[in-house]
């Protein structure tokens, strides 16, 4: 994890990667300024530490879900990369219907989000997997460059 501004948010090892100097200034602008979100709207995410469901006006673009404190908010509170989750539809706690972003490594957490009914929920899992597809290709790249041998061994 990497503390971006405001943002913390899971990114691979590459700190100084373009895309985060994107969703740093994405994440400074209010909800409504992020030009052409692939999805948004109220959602809850569940808070683990306190246990409870809370609500937040929420951006997606480009595989990053920003978590605002309201649509009049100046700034987003939080997000989460979720290039490499995969997404899919899983009860939690009270509730019956939920979106279960669970991530390509147990280093990192599973999150839980919930929008007020289950076809708001459909409508944000598709936006969520059509946003995240567009990014596999990145993510393979990155971790094909991770996994390869240092250059002395390849030698």
């Amino acid at each position: 994890m990497i503390k971006v501004s405001n943002l913390t948010m899971v990114t691979f090892m590459f700190q100084d990667h373009v895309w985060v100097d994107v969703t740093r200034h994405n994440s400074n602008l209010p909800p409504l300024a992020v030009k052409s979100p692939d999805c948004l709207g109220l959602l809850h995410k569940m808070d683990r530490s306190k246990d409870m469901w809370v609500q937040h006006y929420c951006i997606l673009k480009d595989a990053c879900l920003y978590l605002y404190s309201g649509i009049r908010a100046t700034h987003a509170q939080g997000g989460l990369y979720l290039q490499g989750y995969t997404v899919r539809e899983q009860p939690h706690g009270s509730k019956k219907s939920t979106i279960e972003l669970k991530p390509p490594s147990d280093e990192f957490k599973t999150f839980y989000i919930c929008a007020e009914n289950p076809a708001e929920n459909k409508r944000w899992m598709a936006a969520i997997k059509a946003s995240v597809k567009k990014w596999l290709p990145l993510h393979h790249a990155l971790q094909n460059h991770i996994n390869r041998p240092p250059e002395e061994a390849r030698m």
